[in-house]
């Protein structure tokens, strides 16, 4: 049997499925810069109170252009500010934790994203009995603080936490056996809360003091046989951000609903700016990824054409995102009461279903997967596609390819409730039964993906 190794990986597998080449990255506590190097990013720093570490990291890593330097938590002197922080396996020796968050604020913009990794106390006396038994490296008494602890004492300090995750169940390396336990069981319901490693994710909480002009807004509108509704949209946009464009995309309509995008677009010409196009492929994410093509503004969000959920409700997405609640905005239809014949009873069932599956996923809770309304900045967006190959087209709606895509690139995801309202022009574009196994085989693609890492 081996000890360390098997956990080691596991820590640096892990952290790493969060990280994006583009990113810059500090690692707190770097030790002998293992994990920084073998993890995805652009520009990464590590720092470490013992010169004697930084020396072989710097020795070990010489020419990957990642910079080591001594320097104590307790009083961080960098400038740069950071895409990612990480912590691993150190708050449980730090003198004064607060003080250490504390330090964090100078590294962070307002998208920062910390990454703390540490041990449950429920291993504690284990861990010993393995130090004792010599298979484990000896450490000094540590500090023993449960997921709480660890949430309230970033609140104190200046943070949010926005996901936790438990991992690990077999600590030591056995063929077989460690697979079995540390990918699959310790993910199960009840098991997990007997795991040995736990993730804390963490952003700034200060909020941005952007305001209502700050940010440029593409609005993407698919539209498949929806003529009756163009023009009601057009009218209904409320007009916010610095500047709005809308972009309707015509999807294999059966109507004429790309002769009246065309007419509406030449109307509104003096008004409003508005770009037109024809999707090439099938489906809403095909027609969303074309607008999104065509998009130049900051943010980009998503409007369905069947008007479902009011135009009006859009400037509260954009207020949640430039003012730092969240990295990606979704509604949700299931919090106020829906008009009689918004949505059918299947599919209410159904979306009950893909929530509680979603809240499992992706580790924390949702309440509507499949509202069509979802709102991001472009920057992100551009990381997401880059990084679609991870997925890969599986999914013709669009709905989980955003979400999914947005666990993966460590964004906070939050909700935005709307009021769910009845079609006045047309009929819905969905078969409950047809496209329902369909997100389902989706569900079950993605556990692979997202939770069975």
């Amino acid at each position: 049997m081996k000890s360390g190794k098997g956990s080691l990986n596991d820590i640096i597998s892990y952290i790493n499925y969060f990280s994006h080449e583009d990113n810059s990255v500090l690692e707190i506590g770097c030790g002998n810069g293992d994990l920084l190097a073998s993890i995805s990013g652009k520009d990464k720093t590590g720092i470490d109170n013992s010169r004697e570490c930084i020396e072989l990291a710097n020795h070990r890593y010489a020419g990957k252009g990642i910079k080591f330097l001594v320097m104590d938590a307790h009083e961080i002197k960098l400038t740069k500010k950071y895409d990612q922080i990480i912590l691993s396996n150190l708050i449980e020796s730090l003198e004064d934790i607060q003080s250490v968050f504390e330090q964090l604020k100078v590294c962070c913009h307002q998208s920062t994203k910390i990454i703390i990794h540490s041990y449950k106390p429920f291993w504690a006396p284990l861990l010993r009995l393995a130090e004792w038994l010599r298979i484990k490296q000896k450490t000094p008494i540590q500090n023993r603080m449960d997921s709480e602890d660890v949430r309230n004492l970033l609140y104190v300090s200046g943070f949010e936490v926005y996901r936790n995750t438990k991992r690990v169940l077999l600590p030591i390396f056995i063929p077989f056996l460690s697979l079995v336990f540390n990918k699959y069981l310790a993910k199960l319901p009840i098991l997990h809360l007997f795991t040995l490693d736990h993730y804390t994710f963490a952003k700034p909480l200060e909020q941005s003091t952007a305001d209502m002009t700050d940010y440029s807004v593409s609005i993407v509108i698919p539209a498949r046989n929806e003529s009756g509704n163009i023009e009601n949209t057009i009218k209904r946009l409320p007009k916010f951000g610095r500047c709005l464009e809308m972009i309707f995309i015509e999807g294999n309509s059966t109507d004429d609903t790309w002769k009246i995008i065309q007419q509406m677009q030449r109307k509104y010409a003096a008004m409003h700016n508005i770009k037109i196009g024809q999707q090439t492929g099938k489906g809403k994410a095909d027609a969303v990824r074309t607008g999104f093509e065509m998009a130049s503004g900051e943010i980009l969000m998503i409007l369905d054409a069947d008007l479902t959920v009011p135009p009006e409700d859009l400037p509260k997405f954009y207020n949640a995102l430039i003012t730092g609640k969240g990295d990606f905005i979704n509604g949700t239809r299931l919090v106020y009461p829906m008009e009689k014949e918004a949505m059918r009873f299947l599919n209410y069932l159904g979306n009950q279903f893909f929530t509680i599956v979603f809240t499992w996923l992706l580790e924390q809770r949702f309440k509507d997967t499949l509202c069509g309304t979802k709102v991001m900045f472009r920057s992100d967006y551009m990381k997401l596609a880059k990084g679609r190959k991870y997925f890969g087209e599986f999914d013709p709606f669009g709905d989980y390819d955003l979400l999914f895509g947005a666990y993966k690139l460590n964004l906070k995801i939050v909700d935005v409730p709307v009021r769910y309202k009845e079609r006045t022009y047309g009929v819905t574009n969905i078969s409950r039964f047809k496209h329902g196994l369909i997100l389902l085989k989706m569900c079950l693609f993605a556990s692979r993906k997202c939770k069975f890492i």
